[in-house]
């Protein structure tokens, strides 16, 4: 366990090495050479272990533990990443809907979540009454949004497809004939 004045890194610090690591690792697999095998075969096998330790960590933890653990941002990527995420993809999924909710509503828009039919997950969205500068480009990003929220919280799933808000469906009116209208009756 970690001394009680060690210093952590705050998010945007482990979000910055990410980023550093993904560089790394992206120039390390493009330049040749002799030691551009083993270097990646490195990360990979210590990748693994690292995973096979954090699964270990999820089989001592009870259910309350095992649910913090994953509700952690960094943690829960590195669980979807290894493949031990204790929520299924679905769940996930839906939460990841959620939390975007409330932004996409003071856009004017709405979000929800409808399910996932295979590999698809399913939300309902509506662009929202209000049209500032570019109609339609605040649909696409908030559909954007919704799309790399939902597949970063469950990469398992291949795609997001939005469906159409329940109000923003437009129902053919009822045929009501006119002689309804204008006949109260025989007289």
């Amino acid at each position: 366990m970690a001394e009680p004045g060690a210093a952590r890194l705050a998010d945007p610090d482990v979000e910055a090495r990410l980023a550093r690591l993904d560089d790394v690792l992206e120039s390390l697999q493009s330049t040749p050479g002799p030691t551009t095998r083993p270097a990646t075969e490195a990360v990979r096998l210590l990748t693994e272990v690292y995973g096979e330790a954090l699964a270990r960590v999820l089989d001592l933890a009870d259910e309350q533990l095992a649910a913090r653990l994953a509700d952690d941002e960094l943690l829960g990527h590195l669980l979807v990443l290894h493949d031990i995420h204790p929520e299924p993809a679905e769940r996930r999924a839906a939460r990841a809907v959620e939390r975007l909710r409330p932004a996409v509503r003071e856009r004017g828009g709405d979000v929800e979540w409808a399910g996932v039919e295979g590999q698809v997950a399913r939300v309902r969205l509506s662009a929202g009454g209000g049209c500032g500068s570019g109609c339609g480009t605040g649909a696409v990003e908030v559909t954007d949004a919704v799309r790399e929220a939902v597949l970063a919280a469950a990469p398992e799933l291949t795609a997001v497809e939005p469906l159409p808000a329940a109000s923003d469906r437009r129902q053919a009116p009822a045929f009501v004939p006119l002689t309804t209208l204008t006949h109260r009756g025989a007289p």
